[in-house]
Formats: structure tokens, sequence, C-alpha cells
């Protein structure tokens, strides 16, 4: 698919996965739902060494066939965020969809691989419930920004490999059907000594491994892209000041090699997230089209 440029427009409207807080100074977001959904908070995907993985579950339990879900993971560099500085799912409750709004473990907590792990339970965690939640687990779509962009291209593109799904072990069938992308770290070794590295983040997310290549390499999504990795949706603001603009135009030359399908949405100006309320709608929308084009919804 070709490459698209959206312009900016002047408006105040935090994005969907945008560069979350700590818990300490955020903000909740209520969640308006639908007629017919059901919101189940703080539901517990996951237990780890005494850890409760919780994630805010949004379903239609009476629709007439299963439908379709979006995993959303927040950003914050691996060290910060809330789940619950998430909102705008809207668009994507008009779509028909289910969503799951998580939280994984911070670099405070444990070290990476840890929030790949959470990740990838979550994932299972759908898989293996999707009956009981009437959510069909042919059409699950994992979706981040920043930190979490680099995690739902990590859950998605692991695909079958298992290296991390050692607190989730018992389903053998995983895959995603489209990842959503939003200005994610997509090389972790760049992100951390590359020519634009400026954050503290990552050293302080590999903790031990800071200086292990080989581990690294095992943590960046790039790794694993393959000519059979799911469709790919890519945004990225090319003024970004954290998350290095050419990280995306990487990956997507990459995806594009391969012939994976994707899509690149580049906002000129655009910063780290945040963007203004126009932009979001006009990326919403556009995601929702892509999601077309690979007949998603049929």
């Amino acid at each position: 698919m070709k490459k698209r440029i959206l312009i900016p427009v002047m408006a105040a409207m935090l994005s969907l996965s945008s560069f979350a807080q700590t818990k300490d100074t955020v903000t909740t977001k209520p969640v308006a739902i639908p007629t017919g959904y059901v919101a189940k908070l703080d539901v517990v995907y996951t237990k780890v060494k005494g850890w409760d993985g919780r994630t805010d579950l949004y379903l239609n339990p009476n629709a007439p066939k299963p439908t379709p879900v979006i995993i959303n993971i927040h950003g914050g560099g691996w060290k910060s965020g809330t789940k619950e500085s998430q909102g705008g799912f809207n668009p994507y409750f008009k779509a028909g969809f289910a969503v799951a709004n998580m939280e994984y473990r911070l670099s405070g907590q444990a070290k990476a691989p840890a929030a790949i792990e959470d990740t990838r339970c979550m994932l299972i965690y759908l898989i293996k419930n999707a009956k009981e939640l009437n959510i069909d687990p042919n059409k699950i779509v994992i979706m981040g920004g920043s930190a979490g962009g680099h995690l739902a291209l990590m859950g998605g593109l692991l695909a079958n490999d298992h290296r991390f799904d050692t607190n989730c072990p018992g389903v053998e069938n995983i895959k995603v059907a489209a990842i959503i992308d939003k200005y994610g770290i997509m090389d972790v070794w760049d992100w951390t000594y590359g020519p634009e590295h400026k954050s503290s983040s990552p050293k302080l997310w590999l903790g031990d491994n800071a200086k292990d290549e080989a581990f690294i390499k095992s943590v960046s999504p790039i790794s694993y892209v393959t000519k059979n990795s799911p469709p790919i949706f890519i945004v990225h603001g090319d003024a970004d000041p954290t998350v290095p603009y050419q990280q995306s135009v990487d990956l997507y030359k990459r995806l594009q090699k391969l012939g994976v399908k994707s899509q690149f949405i580049t906002v000129p100006g655009g910063g780290h997230g945040k963007f203004d309320k126009e932009m979001n709608n006009d990326i919403n929308k556009s995601i929702i089209e892509f999601l077309k084009g690979i007949n998603f919804f049929n």
C-alpha cells in the first residue's frame, strides 16, 4: 500500500494510545460504552510471582456472532503508564469491536522481557476464553503507542514462537489479524545506542541485559518480521523527539520488501503522539479503512 500523508490541524485531545503518566498522577478517563456492551474491569489475565496482571474488558455478550477484539497497550517507556489513562475507544465500538485495555509489569517491577511476556499472556487469555467472552479468536487486533507499540509488534510478530510464553503455556496456534503500531520502537538496540538515542528508558527496562546484543535483538520486533507477518498499520510524527521517526521508516521498508500488507502514515511536524483531535479522528478512520482493505470484517 502507498504511504499516505495527513496534514495536522489544531485542536486538543489525547490519542487512544497516548504516552501515559504514572499511576500516581494519572487522571482516569471514563469509557462510555454503547448499548448492549458490558464493562468488566480489572479482570486478572495472568499471575506472576504475586503480581496480578489486570485488563479492562468491554464486551458485547449478546452480539449474534462472536465479535472482533482489539487489545490496547499504553505507552510510557516500559517504566510508567496505566490502562486507566487510555480512552478514545468509540471508533472501535462503532465498528463492532470488543476492547481489552491491558496493563503490564513496568521496569520498576520487572525487567525485560516481562512486559512482552504479559502481552503474550493477554493475547493467550483472549484465545483461551474466546467462547465465554463472545469474541472471535481469528479477529484479534493488537494496538499500542510508543512502548505499547513495541509490545503490540512483539505480541503479534512472535506468532507461534513461544519463547516468551512460559507464564501462559498451553496454546499452540497464536496469531493476530493485524497490528496497529503508533510511533513504537522496532529496534531496541538502535533506540538504546543509536545516533538518535535520547531516552534512559531502554537501559532501565533492559537492566542487566543492557549490553547483551543478542538479548536486545530477541526483544526487538524487527527480528521477527517475515513474509508471513500479519498486516501492520504504522503511524508516526516526523518530528518525534522521543522515538526516532526513522524507526518506523525502516520497519515499513522491511515490510514492503517482504510483501507484508502494510500502511504507513506520516504526521508532518507531529511529535511523540498527542496528536490533535482531527488528526486522531483521521488516523482512526484510516485504521478502520486499512482493516477493511485486508478483508478483516468479511
